[in-house]
């Protein structure tokens, strides 16, 4: 059991980008859809004082406004975050303002800001 709390603390410990390369890693090699997996994940820390939560935000979406001067960069990092095709992600980069992902936790929606920010893209959190 001890390797058990072992990997999940350092599940737990994982950045978004890692996360991103799992879920890759779960659908392509083992076919599983790692959408069930964030859920499974997300529920147990929304547990508390319902009337907290219904005050306060828990689902942020990351919306891309305009991909900035590095166009290219911007299209490679969509790609990698959403694990979209690379026409597909060209897509997006071109239909801006466009919402990159929906639905996600605050600290996963600021990491991608920064990192889409960090490739020149201009971007918003909702």
């Amino acid at each position: 059991m001890a390797d058990l709390k072992q990997l999940a603390e350092e599940l737990v410990n994982l950045t978004v980008k890692e996360v991103n390369e799992l879920a890759g890693i779960l659908k392509n090699e083992y076919g599983i859809e790692p959408a069930a997996a964030a859920v499974a994940v997300a529920g147990p820390a929304a547990g508390g004082d319902e009337s907290e939560t219904a005050a306060e935000q828990t689902e942020f979406d990351v919306i891309l406004k305009a991909a900035g001067q590095s166009k290219l960069a911007v299209v490679k990092l969509v790609k990698e975050l959403t694990g979209l095709g690379l026409k597909e992600a060209k897509a997006v980069v071109d239909e801006a303002p466009k919402a990159i992902k929906e639905k996600i936790s605050k600290d996963e929606a600021e990491a991608l800001k920064n990192q889409l920010e960090e490739a020149g893209a201009e971007v918003e959190v909702k």
